[in-house]
């Protein structure tokens, strides 16, 4: 990010973005700049209207979010507690039945 900021920092100053000034805006702040990094941003922003670009909102990123999943409702948490309540009743009749058929 301190890359970009160094652009951003030399466009709203009016000056050329190079990568000699992002490079010494990053040396000014205590930063060791990576020249490969440095080349790719000059490289990407090489062409672009800057200005046209913030007014544009394109260079704002964009965040996403995912929504959770919702909760059961405690109708449906009743609910399931109900069916597991018959299973439980229908296991014991089951078993039940089976001990009598043994005794024949």
């Amino acid at each position: 990010m301190e890359y970009v900021y160094s652009a951003m920092v030399l466009h709203s100053a009016g000056k050329e973005i190079s990568e000699d000034g992002i490079s010494n805006i990053l040396k000014a702040v205590g930063i060791e700049p990576d020249e490969s990094r440095i080349k790719a941003l000059t490289a990407c922003l090489e062409g672009i209207d800057i200005d046209e670009a913030i007014k544009e909102g394109i260079a704002m990123p964009v965040a996403t979010t995912v929504a959770a999943p919702a909760a059961a409702s405690p109708a449906e948490d009743k609910e399931e507690e109900e069916e597991e309540e018959d299973r439980d009743e229908d296991k014991e009749k089951e078993e039940a039945a089976a001990g009598l058929g043994s005794l024949f």
